[in-house]
């Protein structure tokens, strides 16, 4: 894959309590490495990814993998407005995390309008559960998953297992409400960008739509 030639770059936002191991999934997802002991991020730390969604298609995806600790949450706020998807992580061996999401989600879907934001969920360290350490059920986030509208992934950074699927997961979705029109480019707003001029390859209902979305890249 050339990784210089790209249609598509989505802006992608972590999300979730501190220690709930964000930065781990992307560092296993980009990286492919898991460190037992990582530095708590401070503010907002930033992480790049190539994804082809389709024959001819690649996704220059932009992580930024935001601070938990509420000393920060001014600061990671910044960043909500111009994020097009957003990972909600909670560490499946901390029922606090958990209920924490449907916060996380909210202050997001209020800062973003009138914007669209597309979720995945994602429970994290499945490895917990051979330990006994699991607090948190697999119904009961499937449960709220469907309550926020969005998939459902349980991963875990360390083990390195569904990590490539969930990320993938939301860059895929994102990729189809383009293609659909939930989601659309605008100017000044840098949740999506385009590399040059490219119609999407739509019903031709949407043909208008799309004319109107390729004349708002950034190219």
């Amino acid at each position: 894959m050339d990784l210089t030639l790209w249609q598509y770059q989505f802006r992608i936002i972590m999300l979730g309590d501190s220690t709930v191991g964000k930065s781990s999934l992307i560092k296993r997802y980009t990286e492919d490495q898991f460190l037992e002991s990582i530095n708590q991020t401070v503010g907002v730390d930033f992480y790049v990814h190539f994804l082809e969604v389709e024959p001819g298609v690649t996704i220059k995806l932009q992580f930024w993998d935001t601070a938990g600790q509420e000393r920060f949450r001014s600061v990671t706020r910044s960043y909500y407005r111009n994020s097009v998807g957003g990972l909600l992580v909670f560490d499946l061996g901390n029922r606090a995390s958990f209920d924490r999401i449907q916060g996380w989600h909210d202050e997001v879907r209020e800062r973003v309008q009138p914007h669209t934001v597309l979720f995945v969920l994602v429970g994290n360290k499945t490895d917990l559960e051979e330990e006994g350490l699991r607090q948190v059920g697999r119904q009961e986030a499937e449960l709220l998953a469907t309550k926020l509208g969005a998939p459902y992934v349980e991963a875990s950074a360390k083990a390195g297992e569904r990590v490539a699927e969930a990320f993938e997961l939301l860059a895929r979705r994102v990729y189809q409400g383009l293609r659909s029109g939930e989601v659309q480019m605008r100017e000044g707003w840098d949740g999506i960008k385009c590399s040059a001029p490219r119609a999407l390859d739509t019903k031709p209902s949407q043909s208008r739509k799309t004319s109107s979305a390729g004349k708002s890249c950034s190219c």
